[in-house]
C-alpha cells in the first residue's frame, strides 16, 4: 500500500496469449499474470493510481524522472495546450528530460519561460532542459501522442 510498483493483474478475464506472438506472451504473461508495464500504487482505501507506462521512465543522472509528473506541470501553464516529455540521451547525465508542447490558440509561451515555469516547481533533477514548441505533437490514428517520434527526432517511419 502506498509503494509504487508495476501493475499486475492475474485471473479469467486476461487474455491468454498474444495471437501468434510466444515470445511477447511469454515476457507480458508469465504464469498467467498479465504485466501491464503501468506504474502505479494501491492507496489506503483499496484505489489504483497510476503513476506512468515503466517503458517512459527516464534516468536522469541516475535519477528516475516520470514524464506525466513534468507533463502535469506544463499544464499548469495557461499556454500550453499539450504536452509530452520525453527523456533523451545525454553523454554527461545518461538521459535529459526534454519537453515538447504546442499552445493554446491565442496564447504565447518561449521555451525560456516554460523550463522557468518547470524549475519552479519541480526537483533540480526533474526540469525540462529543453522545451521545444511545436504547432501539433505527433499523434497516432487513435490520437495517442507519439513519443517514440518525437524522442527520434520527427522520423514517423
Amino acid at each position: 500500500i502506498g509503494e509504487p510498483g508495476e501493475i499486475v493483474i492475474a485471473g479469467p478475464m486476461i487474455v491468454p496469449e498474444y495471437w501468434g506472438k510466444p515470445a511477447e506472451t511469454q515476457h507480458a504473461i508469465p504464469a498467467g499474470r498479465l504485466h501491464t508495464g503501468d506504474i502505479g500504487f494501491m492507496n489506503d482505501e483499496g484505489r489504483f493510481w497510476l503513476i506512468d507506462r515503466s517503458k517512459d521512465q527516464i534516468n536522469a543522472a541516475g535519477y528516475k524522472v516520470w514524464p506525466r509528473e513534468v507533463e502535469d506541470v506544463l499544464y499548469e501553464h495557461e499556454a500550453v495546450r499539450e504536452a509530452a516529455v520525453v527523456g533523451m540521451a545525454d553523454g554527461y547525465r545518461g538521459e535529459t528530460v526534454v519537453a515538447f508542447v504546442s499552445l493554446r490558440p491565442g496564447m504565447s509561451a518561449d521555451p525560456e519561460e516554460l523550463v522557468d515555469h518547470c524549475r519552479q516547481r519541480l526537483a533540480a533533477y526533474k526540469y525540462p532542459r529543453r522545451i521545444d514548441i511545436l504547432e501539433e505533437l505527433p499523434k497516432t490514428a487513435s490520437g495517442k501522442i507519439m513519443r517514440r517520434v518525437l524522442r527520434d527526432g520527427g522520423d514517423v517511419s
